[in-house]
């Protein structure tokens, strides 16, 4: 059974399939929805509800933005260098005897802070699978490149990654959860 659900329109599409290849996120669709996003939003998603047979997909509440500093003035408004927000989700899911398979992808943006420069900044992003007794199961950390302009101080970021992970039998997909958020202990970060 292969499902997909979105942050970026809403909705369930649903299927069968022998294949285990998922297509429907990509990282067009997401960067679209990010750029189309409330500049006022707080990095919230709308994605989150249960579909049948698909894990959950969420942003980690205290991990959806992240703010670099100067070194050495983390906590102070005025050296911000940079701030990451996840603003948009979206994931679909193949399920196979045993295990399952699930395309999941995420946007934002970054917006250059009052101490920041040019140039490319990586972001620290973590997924995470949990059961249902939010025992991490699975996880992926993936580096987000993403380029900011003197002259463009807002740029915005997608990916599309799969993560596959055993389900116990006598478990369902529904059961499991993805986590997404930021590392907030990376360097330079507050």
């Amino acid at each position: 059974m292969s499902s997909l659900t979105s942050g970026i329109g809403g909705g369930m599409f649903g299927g069968s399939s022998q294949n285990t290849e998922v297509s429907s996120v990509s990282e067009d669709q997401l960067l679209a929805a990010a750029k189309t996003s409330d500049p006022n939003a707080t990095g919230s998603t709308s994605v989150g509800e249960v579909a049948a047979g698909c894990p959950r997909f969420i942003v980690a509440p205290h991990d959806n933005y992240i703010t670099f500093y100067e070194e050495g003035h983390v906590g102070d408004g005025m050296s911000v260098t940079q701030r990451g927000e996840i603003t948009k989700t979206a994931r679909e899911c193949q399920v196979e005897p045993g295990r399952v398979v699930v395309k999941y992808g995420f946007s934002g943006r970054v917006l250059l802070g009052p101490k920041g420069k040019p140039g490319n900044i990586s972001l620290p992003v973590t997924v995470a699978v949990n059961d249902s007794k939010r025992a991490t199961i699975a996880s992926d950390n993936v580096k987000v490149d993403v380029d900011v302009g003197q002259d463009k101080p807002i740029a915005y970021f997608s990916t599309v990654r799969t993560i596959t992970f055993p389900i116990p039998e006598g478990s369902r997909p529904g059961e499991f959860e993805l986590v997404v958020g930021f590392n907030s202990k990376a360097s330079g970060s507050g």
